[in-house]
């Protein structure tokens, strides 16, 4: 039975026959519906092509002015890491940091392994660690968040529509266009073209009904019974990825990191997450009053979003999570289909809770304008950020697999 014919599902663990796929198609698991592979043509060349725009429009987005704010004759321009340095000159260098990261170094990060990987892959010359390479494209994949901060422009200027005039820069049209271009290359991307190139050591042929390991990142399936390093870790044949039944601890860690971020959601949504300083008049606004002063201003589709993505969504990230983990220690048998497709979501809507610090982050670089206007950020961005942070890394080591586990009664490792 070839390896390549097979697939198990990273979600369910079902190990299902991968069929030649026509150009569109996609194939999903039969038993969770998990989306296992899309069969995207020109792949390849599309892909490369718009890497190579995506990285020109990177450079002129920070290059030329992004924003700037005018009121009363002062004129306060920014580009794309003046909120960074503010933050970080304020002493936020923790909040500054995951700013950055997530905003400028994950988003360049996947432009530069992307040529690095499609480049030589067009040409047909494959350099040493190719399959690392791209195996940090889908580990940074779930940081790049330049469509969230998007929104947190648009929540900005909203913000600021009372006090001064918005004026957006060349940056500006060229970071919404990068935003496109990036959704358009990971859309055309394959990525099982680009593991098929990577040559593999002649493979044992599984014996039917044997314990197999599949690889998290590139897929490949392999036998149980690989030779494990010096340190008696195994890896994958293809990528180097470690292998593991299960992932390792996953409800320790997955409840570890959600009691943090339970214990500091209260803090997060207490304390104000800046302070605005208007004609001598102070303000602080913590996350709920922001979402109130947008519904007050009549722009209820902003109010709702911002509610639901800053205040609703990680509140219910640690709920359905704790169902999850209690699901999996009673040992449940009830829907496993349904609390995996919570699962899925819950990958895909929790990183959209970042809105609010990228508009704290917007308005702290361009409201610096002395006694006339000013914007402070206050600790509660600070909570607010670790709560996001830890309830992404929660789901990230929860084990959708352990949902199945009790259906079979399969001993997780």
């Amino acid at each position: 039975m070839a390896h390549d014919a097979l697939t198990q599902c990273p979600e369910c663990d079902l190990l299902q026959r991968n069929p030649p796929l026509p150009p569109g198609a996609i194939l999903r698991c039969r038993r969770c519906g998990a989306l296992l592979h899309r069969h995207r043509p020109q792949s390849l060349e599309l892909t490369l092509a718009l890497t190579l725009a995506g990285l020109i429009l990177f450079l002129v987005a920070h290059s030329f002015p992004f924003l700037a704010l005018e009121l009363r004759g002062q004129v306060r321009a920014t580009n794309l890491a003046s909120g960074v340095i503010g933050l970080y000159g304020e002493g936020m260098w923790g909040l500054a940091g995951a700013v950055f990261f997530t905003s400028i170094l994950a988003p360049a990060l996947q432009l530069c392994l992307l040529l690095l990987v499609l480049i030589p892959l067009w040409r047909g010359r494959l350099p040493a660690g190719f399959g690392r390479l791209f195996r940090q494209v889908k580990t940074l994949a779930p940081w790049g968040m330049m469509d969230v901060f998007m929104l947190g422009i648009l929540v900005s200027t909203v913000n600021l529509a009372d006090l001064a005039a918005i004026i957006p820069g060349p940056g500006l049209y060229a970071f919404a266009l990068l935003i496109l271009v990036l959704a358009a290359a990971q859309a055309s991307l394959d990525p099982d073209i680009v593991w098929s190139s990577l040559p593999l050591p002649a493979p044992r042929p599984l014996r039917r009904g044997e314990a197999t390991l599949a690889c998290p990142i590139c897929e490949l399936v392999s036998p149980e019974d690989l030779p494990p390093d010096r340190l008696g870790r195994r890896h994958c044949p293809r990528c180097g990825a470690r292998l593991h039944h299960r992932k390792p601890r996953s409800l320790q860690r997955t409840g570890a990191l959600l009691l943090a971020a339970t214990i500091l959601y209260v803090p997060a949504n207490l304390l104000p997450i800046m302070q605005t300083t208007s004609m001598g008049r102070v303000q602080s606004d913590t996350i709920l009053s922001g979402a109130h002063y947008l519904l007050q201003s009549g722009m209820w589709p902003l109010a709702l979003v911002v509610f639901v993505a800053s205040i609703l969504v990680p509140l219910l990230k640690i709920l359905i999570l704790t169902l999850l983990l209690v699901s999996i220690r009673w040992r449940w048998t009830w829907r496993p289909r349904d609390r995996t497709r919570l699962y899925r979501i819950l990958e895909l809507v929790g990183r959209w809770s970042m809105v609010d610090i990228f508009v704290v982050t917007i308005l702290v670089a361009l409201v610096q304008l002395g006694n006339v206007a000013n914007v402070v950020v206050q600790s509660g961005a600070v909570f607010f950020a670790a709560v996001v942070v830890l309830t992404m890394l929660a789901a990230m080591s929860f084990d959708p697999r352990l949902i199945w586990d009790t259906q079979h009664e399969r001993p997780d490792a």
